[in-house]
């Protein structure tokens, strides 16, 4: 019955005492249950009502005694004529002596909120409510004995005596109360009751019944697994995650701008609303740039006067307005060379390799000449492109976005659809994240105050010219300019910018093109990371973390704020669940990057600081990036995440389709990717060994680092009704909750030696077309003197062990089984074990050697996974090996095959049990 249907504990008259006896009126404060809080937690006024009166029961004053004298009876008896039903109340030593038992029965110590008890209660259905419990002991009521007659004739002597005070009594009351018999039997017996008490929970504790109930599976104190994942799914609020993409994305927020403080402080806000244990935000200072307003240009020079400009590309998008603060970002890259050159112009398709080479084989001289390239194609990473044009001599480089990869031609256009538009410009970093990620002037250690740095030119993750993002409605003009210069394009370099009829390559001969690139670069830049926390109640030191980058170059309604909603919804759902009673097995964090767009900066300066703990506790990392662009669902990252993954997709239904988003993973026949240098996951992955997982939903495009990318856009185009933020937030859940509170983490050993094996196939393959595309001597040597057996030795080593490993899961479910439900102390032991080696199997494949890593990228440890020298953004699988076959060293190769066969060796040894 809710406090408000049960009859209210005081008399509104106050009765005499007789009547108050007769009718035994009494209010019993554990009868009471706190009602439902509402779903803000906050309590309704009935209940804090109710208990305003239980801590002071005799009204605003808190004084147990009524204004006329009047106490309520606490200490019940079933007798008549008892001590309390007595008319001697002119008896001052049991008056008292009532006195005191009264006072000891009616006070009670204040029921304040929160639980210091971790322990979950089990197989209970979730509450509904938020709720603590705090144990409290029972009271204890006993009937006291009456008081004996008095004799039927006084004498006057006696009552005289009574009445009259001894001095030395009365002074001796004042300092020690005297104790009478029955005031004795009730102290005796509260302690006696309160020894019992004590005494049970030192042996459930001394018995370990605790450590067993919470090991529990399947049963005991724990929530209902199915009814956690229920929870979650339902809990997941389109409307958040359309508010929290719209707060984000109102506003410019650059790393180490005032925007992207103000970004640290709302999520910091949102954290601890959130509830969760632990809210912390991280300083970190950082060498980045920034472009000035009349520090940029690009311009075509008159012939005769190069000092004179005929034409001058506008640079700057049209602006788009609603932001409500600051203004529209400018285009510039991040990290670029400072700089004001001049040369001829030349374009080079995509700024591959490959294709300024091609253009040396044509006789076209580039050095000193102003390289003009295409955004996507054979190469990926813009920064990579700009270090290609400054290998080939180049003086300066112009980066443009053309329709054929990213504009009308795939479908509408910005702010009518999802494409770029004509004067939509793609920001981003020209640091070199494949060769140095994080700080670019602190490679391997973090960039705290009083650490050593380097000198901007001594970094090797930084460009040597100039470079500037341009439109193709810029673009347009430099290319109608080339016409009749230099040789006409090779065949699939000619892009989709329309009225340009002839596509040249240029030579020394074409027009004069100007490229300034005049910025303001900060050594020592505060960026800002924000962490929040929910401390495990098993393994409180292992965790699965969860990041998400949240500074923009411009808006970034999809690049990153897609994902921060996500991450925002995470931290509401589980600190929800954590007020709730609730408490996962491992710790889960939530982290909230800084200075990713600048060379992943916030994450790695965070793992090296880091570095000795994350490779000893963390299970997992997922990462949130751009999170929502479509309706395709995609998945990179270690194999170890094949089969929770797969359990998560098969729970959660695409409204659209009708069906399981496992069904369409199966449809599509896909796998999990590998992981290349495109996001916060590398560091993880690649230099603290920590499982990295990285989740996508794609579609045909989004105005990548564009001012167009706006919430407008998110909600009218890209995702409608917020319907896959909604499928990616659950999705996400599941996933926290299998690795962060299942008994045994869901890690899939088999997938990753299956996985190995595939790799070292798709190696050995590639190393053949390498080697034939050689001359004749190349080849033979290539095949007589590379050998890949002792690396599909050791893969076949992982392979066995891993299923040998696998079957000990089976051992674990048949004894708990067999035991009711209930985990012994020594299986127990053994399951953590377990979990244990199961994470730092990916720990184990790292290369730790004084020196090791990926020669001449040596902050990237990991042997199996890795971004390409060349192609950033790709991954690639042994990038060791790859490097050195890649440079024609064939004996080094052979030295790494073999190093890397021992490391996957030594992991595969990690697989056994000591039981």
């Amino acid at each position: 019955m809710p406090p408000s249907e049960k009859a209210p504990f005081y008399d509104p008259i106050p009765p005499t005492y007789d009547e108050a006896l007769a009718t035994s009126s009494r209010y019993d404060p554990d009868d009471w249950e706190p009602a439902p809080r509402s779903p803000t937690g906050e309590r309704n006024a009935l209940e804090t009502e109710s208990q305003s009166l239980l801590r002071n029961p005799g009204g605003a004053g808190g004084s147990s005694r009524r204004s006329d004298g009047y106490r309520a009876p606490t200490v019940e008896t079933d007798e008549e004529e008892s001590l309390w039903g007595s008319d001697s109340d002119s008896d001052d030593e049991t008056a008292q002596v009532r006195r005191e038992v009264q006072e000891m029965e009616i006070e009670e110590p204040d029921r304040s909120r929160g639980s210091l008890w971790g322990k979950r209660m089990g197989f209970l259905s979730l509450p509904q409510w938020k709720w603590s419990w705090r144990p409290s002991l029972p009271r204890l009521r006993i009937q006291l004995p009456s008081r004996p007659e008095a004799p039927a004739a006084d004498s006057t002597e006696d009552t005289e005596a009574d009445a009259a005070p001894d001095p030395e009594a009365t002074q001796s009351r004042q300092w020690w109360p005297k104790i009478d018999r029955t005031t004795a039997i009730i102290i005796g017996v509260r302690a006696f009751a309160l020894m019992i008490v004590l005494g049970f929970v030192y042996l459930l504790f001394a018995s370990d019944l605790f450590g067993g109930l919470s090991d529990r599976i399947g049963g005991g104190f724990r929530f209902n697994p199915e009814d956690l994942r229920v929870h979650v799914q339902q809990s997941v609020d389109p409307r958040r995650l359309r508010a929290s993409v719209q707060h984000f994305s109102s506003y410019a927020h650059i790393a180490g701008t005032e925007g992207d403080y103000a970004t640290a402080m709302d999520v910091e806000s949102m954290f601890s609303r959130a509830g969760l244990d632990e809210v912390v935000i991280d300083e970190y200072k950082v060498y980045l740039n920034y472009p000035r307003k009349d520090g940029r240009a690009v311009q075509i020079m008159d012939s005769k006067d190069s000092e004179k400009a005929i034409w001058a590309a506008k640079l700057e998008e049209e602006e788009r307005g609603g932001e409500t603060a600051g203004r529209q970002t400018y285009a510039f890259h991040g990290h670029s060379k400072s700089g004001d050159v001049k040369g001829p112009l030349i374009y080079a398709n995509y700024g591959s390799r490959e294709e300024f080479q091609l253009l040396k084989d044509k006789g076209i001289k580039t050095k000193g000449a102003i390289a003009l390239v295409r955004y996507y194609g054979t190469q990926g990473d813009r920064a990579l492109k700009v270090k290609a044009a400054e290998l080939a001599g180049f003086a300066g480089c112009i980066i443009y976005s053309d329709p054929a990869d990213d504009g009308f031609l795939k479908g509408s256009v910005a702010p009518n659809g999802p494409w770029m538009p004509a004067d939509g410009v793609q920001r981003g970093a020209v640091s070199l994240m494949s060769w140095v990620v994080g700080d670019v002037l602190t490679p391997g250690w973090e960039s705290k105050e009083g650490q050593p740095r380097m000198k901007p030119a001594e970094s090797p993750g930084l460009v040597g010219i100039p470079s500037l993002p341009l439109a193709w409605r810029d673009a347009q003009i430099l290319l109608q300019h080339l016409k009749g210069h230099g040789k006409k394009v090779p065949t699939g370099w000619a892009g989709g910018v329309p009225d340009v009829d002839e596509w040249w390559t240029g030579d020394e001969s074409s027009p004069i093109v100007r490229l300034k690139n005049e910025q303001d670069e900060v050594d020592q830049q505060p960026i800002w990371n924000v962490y929040g926390k929910i401390v495990g109640m098993e393994q409180r030191s292992k965790s699965i973390i969860i990041g998400n980058h949240r500074d923009s170059w411009a808006f970034g309604a999809t690049d990153p704020h897609s994902g921060t909603a996500v991450l925002i919804e995470m931290a509401r759902i589980f600190g929800d669940l954590l007020q709730r009673g609730w408490r996962p097995l491992r710790t889960i964090e939530f982290m909230s990057w800084d200075a990713e767009e600048y060379n992943l900066i916030g994450s790695t300066e965070f793992v090296e600081n880091n570095l000795d703990s994350l490779r000893e506790n963390a299970f997992a990392y997922i990462n949130l990036d751009t999170a929502v662009t479509g309706s395709s669902f995609h998945a990179a990252g270690s194999p170890m995440f094949r089969k929770t993954l797969l359990h998560a997709l098969g729970r959660v239904m695409d409204p659209v389709s009708n069906v399981t988003l496992r069904e369409l993973w199966d449809g599509r026949k896909a796998t999990l990717d590998g992981l290349g240098a495109g996001s916060d996951y590398v560091a993880f992955q690649d230099i603290a060994g920590t499982s990295s997982l990285d989740l996508t939903f794609e579609g045909g495009g989004h105005p990548y680092h564009s001012s167009y990318d706006k919430f407008e856009l998110m909600e009218e185009h890209i995702d409608p009704g917020f319907v896959y933020h909604d499928l990616m937030s659950q999705v996400v859940g599941l996933l926290l909750l299998d690795l962060a509170d299942r008994a045994i983490v869901p890690f899939d050993m088999s997938s990753y030696g299956d996985r190995l094996e595939g790799w070292v196939n798709d190696l050995e393959n590639w190393f053949k077309s390498k080697t034939s595309k050689r001359d004749g001597k190349s080849k033979k040597v290539g095949k007589t003197d590379i050998s890949f057996k002792e690396l599909k030795d050791a893969v076949k080593l992982v392979q066995h062990n891993a299923k040998a490993f696998e079957k000990w899961e089976m051992t674990w479910d048949s004894k708990v089984l067999s035991n009711g439900g209930w985990e012994a102390n020594d299986i127990g032991a053994e399951r953590l074990e377990y979990n244990n080696k199961m994470s730092l199997f990916e720990t184990s494949l790292l290369d730790l050697e004084l020196g090791g890593g990926v020669p001449n990228r040596t902050q990237f440890k990991h042997v199996v996974f890795g971004p390409q020298l060349w192609s950033g953004y790709d991954e690639a699988f042994f990038p060791a090996i790859r490097d050195t076959v890649d440079a024609g060293d064939w004996k080094a190769a052979q030295r790494i095959i073999a190093k890397t066969a021992a490391i996957i060796r030594k992991a595969a040894t990690v697989l056994e049990m000591t039981a």
